[in-house]
C-alpha cells in the first residue's frame, strides 16, 4: 500500500484559549516552558475525558507546541526541525508514507521526555494530512 497516507486522530473539543484561563499548575508550567520564545497561543482539549492544554511557542523561528495535563505536567512536545537535518534514513521514511505527497513541515515528537517519532504535516492534491515514522524511519507499529 504505498503511499496510503494515515492522519493522527483529530484531537477533540479543541477550544482556542486566553493565557488567563489557564489553571495555576500549567500556568507555571508554561512559564518555565515558554522562557526566550514568543508565545503564539493557547488552547484546552478534551480527549477521551482528560483535559489537557497545548502552548503554541515559536523558538529561533520554528514551532514548539507544549501538550500539558491539568497538573501542568508535559505530557507531549512537537517541534519543527528541518527536513535536511534528519537522518537519511528518516527522510526516505517520511517520503515513502507521503506517497506523491509534498512534505511541508517537519517536527520531533516528545513524549515523557524521550523523542518517539517524526512527524510530517503533507499537501497532496491539496489535502492536508500527516505522516508519522520511528527515529529509524521505519513505519510505526502505532500512531504516536
Amino acid at each position: 500500500m504505498a503511499g496510503l497516507l494515515l492522519s493522527v486522530p483529530a484531537r477533540t473539543q479543541e477550544k482556542k484559549i486566553q493565557r488567563s484561563d489557564l489553571p495555576p499548575a500549567v500556568e507555571k508550567t508554561v512559564a518555565a516552558q515558554s522562557q526566550g520564545t514568543t508565545i503564539r497561543g493557547f488552547s484546552r482539549e478534551k480527549e477521551n475525558g482528560q483535559t489537557f492544554y497545548e502552548a503554541e511557542l515559536l523558538v529561533s523561528g520554528h514551532s514548539k507546541d507544549v501538550l500539558m495535563n491539568a497538573q501542568g505536567a508535559v505530557v507531549e512536545v512537537e517541534e519543527q526541525v528541518a527536513l535536511d537535518s534528519l537522518s537519511p534514513a528518516v527522510r526516505t521514511g517520511l517520503q515513502a508514507k507521503a506517497g506523491k505527497g509534498k512534505l511541508v513541515k517537519v517536527e520531533s515528537l516528545t513524549k515523557k521526555g524521550k523523542l518517539v517519532a517524526y512527524e510530517a504535516k503533507v499537501v497532496t492534491d491539496g489535502e492536508r494530512s500527516e505522516v508519522q515514522v520511528g527515529l529509524d524511519g521505519r513505519p510505526l507499529d502505532h500512531e504516536e
